[in-house]
Protein backbone atom coordinates (compact mmCIF):
# COMPACT_ATOMS: atom_id res chain seq x y z
CA UNK A 1 0.00 0.00 0.00
CA UNK A 2 1.45 3.37 -0.77
CA UNK A 3 2.13 5.80 1.78
CA UNK A 4 -0.60 8.51 0.43
CA UNK A 5 -3.23 5.48 1.00
CA UNK A 6 -2.59 4.84 4.25
CA UNK A 7 -2.40 8.85 5.36
CA UNK A 8 -5.98 8.73 4.03
CA UNK A 9 -6.87 5.55 5.80
CA UNK A 10 -5.63 7.36 8.95
CA UNK A 11 -7.40 10.36 8.76
CA UNK A 12 -10.86 8.83 7.69
CA UNK A 13 -10.35 6.76 10.95
CA UNK A 14 -9.56 10.23 12.86
CA UNK A 15 -12.74 11.64 11.56
CA UNK A 16 -14.76 8.91 12.51
CA UNK A 17 -13.38 8.90 15.96
CA UNK A 18 -14.52 12.27 16.63
CA UNK A 19 -18.37 11.68 15.13
CA UNK A 20 -18.58 9.33 17.25
CA UNK A 21 -17.03 10.93 20.17
CA UNK A 22 -19.33 14.28 19.33
CA UNK A 23 -22.17 12.15 19.35
CA UNK A 24 -21.83 10.16 22.79
CA UNK A 25 -21.26 14.08 23.92
CA UNK A 26 -24.51 15.03 22.53
CA UNK A 27 -26.52 11.78 23.76
CA UNK A 28 -25.53 12.28 27.62
CA UNK A 29 -26.17 15.92 27.48
CA UNK A 30 -29.65 14.80 26.39
CA UNK A 31 -30.40 12.23 28.69
CA UNK A 32 -29.25 14.45 31.74
CA UNK A 33 -31.78 17.22 30.42
CA UNK A 34 -34.95 14.63 30.20
CA UNK A 35 -33.29 13.77 33.93
CA UNK A 36 -33.77 17.13 34.96
CA UNK A 37 -36.94 17.47 33.03
CA UNK A 38 -38.38 14.37 34.36
CA UNK A 39 -37.44 15.38 38.16
CA UNK A 40 -39.46 18.62 37.72
CA UNK A 41 -42.12 16.69 37.00
CA UNK A 42 -42.03 14.64 39.21
CA UNK A 43 -42.14 17.23 42.08
CA UNK A 44 -45.64 18.04 41.69
CA UNK A 45 -46.91 14.88 40.64
CA UNK A 46 -45.64 13.24 44.08
CA UNK A 47 -47.46 16.61 45.60
CA UNK A 48 -50.40 15.50 43.75
CA UNK A 49 -50.56 11.79 44.98
CA UNK A 50 -49.50 13.12 48.93
CA UNK A 51 -52.81 14.86 48.27
CA UNK A 52 -55.12 12.33 47.06
CA UNK A 53 -53.57 10.43 49.99
CA UNK A 54 -54.60 12.82 52.73
CA UNK A 55 -58.19 13.74 51.12
CA UNK A 56 -58.85 9.10 51.06
CA UNK A 57 -57.85 8.97 54.62
CA UNK A 58 -60.17 12.48 55.27
CA UNK A 59 -63.32 10.72 53.19
CA UNK A 60 -62.57 7.24 55.52
CA UNK A 61 -62.31 8.97 58.29
CA UNK A 62 -65.55 10.52 57.73
CA UNK A 63 -67.01 7.00 56.40
CA UNK A 64 -65.95 5.38 59.87
CA UNK A 65 -67.80 8.31 61.83
CA UNK A 66 -71.14 7.96 59.50
CA UNK A 67 -72.73 4.90 60.34
CA UNK A 68 -74.55 3.45 57.99
CA UNK A 69 -78.52 2.73 58.39
CA UNK A 70 -81.44 0.31 56.42
CA UNK A 71 -84.43 1.17 55.81
CA UNK A 72 -87.07 -1.40 54.56
CA UNK A 73 -90.68 0.09 52.87
CA UNK A 74 -93.67 -2.40 53.46
CA UNK A 75 -97.01 -1.68 51.94
CA UNK A 76 -99.85 -1.63 53.93
CA UNK A 77 -101.91 -3.44 51.87
CA UNK A 78 -100.04 -6.36 52.98
CA UNK A 79 -102.72 -6.56 55.96
CA UNK A 80 -105.38 -6.26 53.85
CA UNK A 81 -105.43 -9.73 52.22
CA UNK A 82 -105.09 -11.36 55.90
CA UNK A 83 -108.26 -13.26 56.47
CA UNK A 84 -108.84 -12.04 60.05
CA UNK A 85 -107.40 -9.43 62.74
CA UNK A 86 -105.55 -12.46 64.38
CA UNK A 87 -104.00 -13.16 61.13
CA UNK A 88 -103.00 -10.09 60.66
CA UNK A 89 -101.30 -9.47 63.90
CA UNK A 90 -99.41 -12.88 63.19
CA UNK A 91 -97.89 -11.26 59.91
CA UNK A 92 -96.91 -8.10 61.29
CA UNK A 93 -95.63 -10.28 64.45
CA UNK A 94 -93.03 -11.63 61.60
CA UNK A 95 -92.43 -8.55 60.30
CA UNK A 96 -91.27 -7.11 63.72
CA UNK A 97 -89.02 -10.41 64.25
CA UNK A 98 -87.56 -9.86 60.71
CA UNK A 99 -86.81 -6.72 60.95
CA UNK A 100 -85.08 -7.16 64.79
CA UNK A 101 -83.13 -10.20 63.54
CA UNK A 102 -81.35 -8.57 60.61
CA UNK A 103 -80.89 -5.14 62.40
CA UNK A 104 -83.00 -2.53 60.32
CA UNK A 105 -83.33 0.92 61.65
CA UNK A 106 -85.97 2.12 59.95
CA UNK A 107 -89.70 0.65 58.82
CA UNK A 108 -91.77 2.60 56.15
CA UNK A 109 -95.21 1.52 56.18
CA UNK A 110 -96.50 3.09 53.01
CA UNK A 111 -100.14 3.48 52.38
CA UNK A 112 -101.00 2.29 48.76
CA UNK A 113 -104.91 3.05 49.05
CA UNK A 114 -105.12 5.69 51.46
CA UNK A 115 -108.89 6.59 51.82
CA UNK A 116 -108.62 9.66 54.72
CA UNK A 117 -106.11 12.03 56.42
CA UNK A 118 -106.19 9.74 59.68
CA UNK A 119 -106.18 6.16 57.74
CA UNK A 120 -109.52 5.51 58.49
CA UNK A 121 -111.67 3.20 56.32
CA UNK A 122 -114.41 5.25 56.72
CA UNK A 123 -116.49 2.70 59.24
CA UNK A 124 -114.30 3.11 62.09
CA UNK A 125 -111.61 0.72 60.72
CA UNK A 126 -108.11 1.19 60.25
CA UNK A 127 -106.37 0.88 57.14
CA UNK A 128 -103.86 -1.99 56.66
CA UNK A 129 -101.14 0.81 56.63
CA UNK A 130 -102.07 2.23 59.79
CA UNK A 131 -103.00 -1.04 61.86
CA UNK A 132 -99.08 -2.67 60.73
CA UNK A 133 -97.94 0.82 62.15
CA UNK A 134 -99.38 0.54 65.57
CA UNK A 135 -98.57 -3.51 65.88
CA UNK A 136 -94.65 -2.50 65.01
CA UNK A 137 -94.67 0.13 67.13
CA UNK A 138 -96.10 -2.31 69.91
CA UNK A 139 -93.76 -4.81 69.63
CA UNK A 140 -90.56 -2.25 69.21
CA UNK A 141 -91.29 -0.82 72.46
CA UNK A 142 -90.15 -2.52 75.77
CA UNK A 143 -92.37 -4.71 77.97
CA UNK A 144 -92.82 -2.66 80.57
CA UNK A 145 -93.37 0.66 78.52
CA UNK A 146 -96.36 -0.63 76.78
CA UNK A 147 -99.24 -0.39 79.34
CA UNK A 148 -98.15 3.65 79.71
CA UNK A 149 -97.60 4.02 76.13
CA UNK A 150 -100.29 1.98 74.68
CA UNK A 151 -103.91 2.64 75.08
CA UNK A 152 -106.13 -0.56 75.23
CA UNK A 153 -107.53 -0.98 71.19
CA UNK A 154 -109.42 -3.48 70.18
CA UNK A 155 -107.05 -4.18 67.21
CA UNK A 156 -104.09 -4.99 69.96
CA UNK A 157 -106.70 -8.25 70.74
CA UNK A 158 -103.92 -10.73 69.63
CA UNK A 159 -100.59 -8.99 70.59
CA UNK A 160 -100.42 -11.37 73.37
CA UNK A 161 -100.20 -14.42 70.67
CA UNK A 162 -97.08 -12.85 69.45
CA UNK A 163 -93.37 -14.02 70.95
CA UNK A 164 -90.76 -11.41 72.69
CA UNK A 165 -88.48 -9.71 70.17
CA UNK A 166 -85.67 -10.21 72.49
CA UNK A 167 -83.92 -6.97 71.63
CA UNK A 168 -80.94 -5.73 72.97
CA UNK A 169 -83.02 -2.93 74.51
CA UNK A 170 -85.69 -5.21 75.92
CA UNK A 171 -83.91 -5.21 79.21
CA UNK A 172 -85.11 -7.49 82.28
CA UNK A 173 -85.65 -6.23 85.87
CA UNK A 174 -82.82 -8.15 87.07
CA UNK A 175 -80.39 -7.22 83.95
CA UNK A 176 -78.23 -4.19 84.46
CA UNK A 177 -77.32 -2.06 81.14
CA UNK A 178 -75.59 1.07 80.54
CA UNK A 179 -78.78 2.07 78.64
CA UNK A 180 -82.15 1.91 79.33
CA UNK A 181 -85.83 3.29 77.29
CA UNK A 182 -88.15 4.76 79.92
CA UNK A 183 -91.06 7.17 80.28
CA UNK A 184 -91.20 10.45 81.87
CA UNK A 185 -93.88 10.40 85.15
CA UNK A 186 -95.47 13.03 86.48
CA UNK A 187 -94.50 15.00 89.74
CA UNK A 188 -92.04 17.47 91.24
CA UNK A 189 -90.15 19.33 88.92
CA UNK A 190 -87.57 21.36 90.76
CA UNK A 191 -84.63 18.52 90.72
CA UNK A 192 -85.66 17.20 87.37
CA UNK A 193 -87.60 14.25 86.23
CA UNK A 194 -88.89 10.68 87.47
CA UNK A 195 -88.46 7.96 84.78
CA UNK A 196 -89.59 4.60 84.53
CA UNK A 197 -86.91 2.78 83.29
CA UNK A 198 -88.38 -0.81 84.25
CA UNK A 199 -86.40 -1.05 87.54
CA UNK A 200 -87.59 -1.40 91.24
CA UNK A 201 -87.25 1.87 91.35
CA UNK A 202 -87.61 5.03 89.01
CA UNK A 203 -84.59 6.90 88.69
CA UNK A 204 -84.11 11.14 88.35
CA UNK A 205 -82.86 12.65 85.24
CA UNK A 206 -81.56 16.29 85.28
CA UNK A 207 -83.69 17.20 82.34
CA UNK A 208 -87.39 18.90 82.44
CA UNK A 209 -89.38 16.87 80.27
CA UNK A 210 -92.96 16.53 80.05
CA UNK A 211 -94.93 13.16 81.16
CA UNK A 212 -95.75 10.27 78.88
CA UNK A 213 -92.75 10.72 76.78
CA UNK A 214 -89.88 7.80 75.86
CA UNK A 215 -86.59 8.72 76.42
CA UNK A 216 -82.93 6.80 76.77
CA UNK A 217 -81.55 7.10 79.82
CA UNK A 218 -78.00 6.53 80.50
CA UNK A 219 -77.58 4.10 83.23
CA UNK A 220 -74.17 4.42 83.32
CA UNK A 221 -72.07 1.81 85.73
CA UNK A 222 -73.60 3.46 89.04
CA UNK A 223 -76.53 0.90 90.38
CA UNK A 224 -77.43 3.61 93.27
CA UNK A 225 -81.07 4.09 92.27
CA UNK A 226 -81.49 6.85 94.46
CA UNK A 227 -82.94 10.50 93.32
CA UNK A 228 -79.40 11.19 94.91
CA UNK A 229 -77.42 9.70 91.82
CA UNK A 230 -78.94 11.74 89.07
CA UNK A 231 -78.84 10.36 85.19
CA UNK A 232 -79.02 12.34 81.99
CA UNK A 233 -81.24 11.71 79.01
CA UNK A 234 -79.67 10.97 75.84
CA UNK A 235 -80.73 10.31 71.94
CA UNK A 236 -82.26 7.42 71.16
CA UNK A 237 -78.65 6.64 68.95
CA UNK A 238 -76.28 6.81 71.26
CA UNK A 239 -76.32 3.36 72.53
CA UNK A 240 -75.36 2.16 69.02
CA UNK A 241 -72.50 4.45 68.57
CA UNK A 242 -70.86 4.11 71.98
CA UNK A 243 -71.53 0.79 72.14
CA UNK A 244 -72.25 -0.89 69.09
CA UNK A 245 -75.56 -2.25 69.67
CA UNK A 246 -78.51 -2.42 67.97
CA UNK A 247 -81.39 -0.42 69.48
CA UNK A 248 -84.59 -1.03 68.09
CA UNK A 249 -85.70 0.56 64.83
CA UNK A 250 -88.26 3.30 63.96
CA UNK A 251 -91.34 3.22 62.62
CA UNK A 252 -92.85 5.87 59.81
CA UNK A 253 -96.08 6.43 58.26
CA UNK A 254 -96.25 7.18 54.36
CA UNK A 255 -99.27 8.29 52.73
CA UNK A 256 -97.85 6.97 49.11
CA UNK A 257 -95.12 5.42 47.67
CA UNK A 258 -92.96 8.43 46.79
CA UNK A 259 -93.21 9.92 50.73
CA UNK A 260 -90.84 6.94 51.51
CA UNK A 261 -87.46 8.69 49.67
CA UNK A 262 -88.81 12.14 50.32
CA UNK A 263 -89.45 12.41 54.42
CA UNK A 264 -86.73 10.41 55.09
CA UNK A 265 -85.17 11.21 58.56
CA UNK A 266 -81.52 10.89 58.24
CA UNK A 267 -79.97 13.64 56.21
CA UNK A 268 -77.61 11.77 53.70
CA UNK A 269 -79.04 10.65 50.78
CA UNK A 270 -79.31 6.71 50.25
CA UNK A 271 -76.75 5.15 48.57
CA UNK A 272 -78.80 2.15 47.11
CA UNK A 273 -82.20 1.30 46.31
CA UNK A 274 -84.12 -1.48 46.06
CA UNK A 275 -87.42 -2.39 44.93
CA UNK A 276 -89.26 -5.86 44.50
CA UNK A 277 -92.37 -6.76 42.90
CA UNK A 278 -94.69 -9.52 43.88
CA UNK A 279 -92.40 -11.78 42.13
CA UNK A 280 -89.51 -11.26 44.24
CA UNK A 281 -87.54 -9.43 41.15
CA UNK A 282 -84.94 -6.15 42.36
CA UNK A 283 -85.73 -2.92 40.29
Amino acid sequence: MKPADNEAAAVGKARHKDKKQKRKKQNDATDDHCGAAIAKEGAPHEKKKQKQMKDGGEVEEKMKMLKPTVSIAVAGSIIDNAQSLELATLLAGQIARAATVFRIDEVVVFDSTPTSENGDTGDGEESGARFLVRILEYLETPQYLRRRLFPMHKNLKFVGLLPPLDAPHHVRKHEWSEFREGVTLEGDRSKGTLVDVGLSKNVLVEQILEPGKRVTVAMGTNRDLTTACIREVVPPSTPREEMGSYWGYKVRYASNLSGVLKNSPYKAPSDCVWWTCWFGRKH
